[in-house]
């Protein structure tokens, strides 16, 4: 056998010993004897301070927010997005930050939050056997620590994957008065709307009520008979005005886009005016389309 014969042969007995997913501590693979410090170089890669996995290997969210995990000692539990994300929610990528709540200091890293903040029992739970916050804790966390606009779309997100009960969030800011960002959080919490199908529809939503305008709906069917023709992303069914975002679906899907094309008409005909909005529209523009189509339907400021 030649060398790159007996090396990948190596290699394949190492990782038969150990889970082909597998993500460790390197030290306690070390002290175990399950690996050398040469084999534990050039086999895997380190996702975290000395938590590693095999190189070939995809690596995930769940490897990434149980690195995280170990990586404090299994002294910590997952927050903010990734728990989100660990719950199903959308639109969180696999090398998002993790964060982390922990009772002990960690030092910093790429990639990696820890917070020292307060964490009763009856908020941890665990999901594919790593430590979790609740999601009534995810959504308390998301909405202090992000930003307003994010925070609203990360919380839509997880209310659209399973309902969340806003007054077991407003538990936990009566349990922790002190704690940072709770005026956005309570402020943003009556606005969750599981309904928003994507960030780009949350943003919309907010655009159009902190302009004063009605709150749109989400979802809104347009109705032949009982039969629904469209589903609007937003829209106010007592004008029958919609608002749609029109976004890379259009231009990565043809048969998607000439679909909402040739239904276009037949929105119309059945007494909507539909506003279709793009990412290059200015706030401005977007709001004053709105408010003329509200205003032409008898809606008065």
């Amino acid at each position: 056998m030649d060398a790159a014969g007996g090396s990948l042969s190596a290699a394949a007995g190492i990782l038969s010993g150990m889970a082909k997913r597998e993500v460790f501590a390197g030290r306690e693979a070390l002290v175990a004897g399950r690996l050398t410090r040469s084999e534990l170089a050039r086999w895997y890669q380190p996702l975290f301070r000395g938590v590693y996995m095999p190189r070939d290997s995809t690596v995930t969210l769940w490897d990434r927010a149980k690195a995280a995990w170990l990586a404090t000692g299994r002294q910590a539990v997952v927050t903010g997005i990734a728990a989100s994300g660990l719950y199903g929610a959308n639109w969180v990528d696999p090398d998002t930050t993790i964060e982390l709540i922990s009772p002990r200091h960690t030092r910093p890293q790429p990639g990696l939050v820890v917070r020292q903040e307060s964490l009763s029992p009856d908020e941890i739970t665990t999901v594919a056997g790593i430590p979790v916050v609740v999601r009534a804790r995810a959504a308390f966390d998301l909405g202090r620590h992000l930003r307003r606009g994010e925070a609203a779309a990360r919380m839509d997100a997880l209310m659209r994957n399973g309902v969340f009960s806003g007054e077991d969030v407003l538990v936990l800011a009566k349990r922790y008065p002190r704690a940072r960002g709770l005026k956005q959080l309570v402020d943003l919490l009556p606005l969750v709307d599981g309904g928003a199908a994507s960030p780009q529809e949350t943003r919309l939503r907010l655009l159009y009520t902190d302009a004063g305008l009605p709150r749109p709906t989400t979802q809104v069917p347009v109705l032949e008979g009982w039969e629904a023709v469209r589903i609007l992303d937003l829209g106010w069914e007592e004008y029958r005005v919609g608002s749609e975002y029109d976004g890379d679906v259009h231009r990565t899907n043809r048969r998607a886009y000439v679909k909402d094309l040739r239904l276009r008409p037949k929105v119309e005909s059945l007494g909507w005016s539909v506003d279709h909005v793009i990412k290059e529209d200015r706030d401005d523009e977007i709001i004053k389309r709105a408010t003329q189509l509200l205003r032409s339907r008898g809606w008065t400021p």
